[in-house]
């Protein structure tokens, strides 16, 4: 069990926030982008997994670009 809950606390320490920012956006709780996610693995078996990482990959990317500049020095 000490196994699982290391992995469990590696994946909510080092999440991408997928899930919370897709839900922030569209205006519902977090939980049930989780659960959209998991029960749509099961039926699709594994290709939302897929497209969750590339979601995680793009919005990273848009993090990178789009910051949030205090100053024109700051380029």
């Amino acid at each position: 069990m000490t196994f699982i809950h290391s992995v469990r606390y590696f994946f909510e320490r080092n999440g991408f926030y997928v899930s919370s920012r897709l839900a922030d956006r569209l205006g519902i709780r977090a939980v049930n982008v989780r659960l959209f996610f998991i029960y749509i693995s099961f039926v699709t078996i594994g290709l939302s997994f897929g497209l969750y990482l590339t979601m995680a990959f793009l919005l990273r990317l848009k993090d990178m670009v789009y910051t949030k500049r205090s100053s024109v020095f700051d380029l």
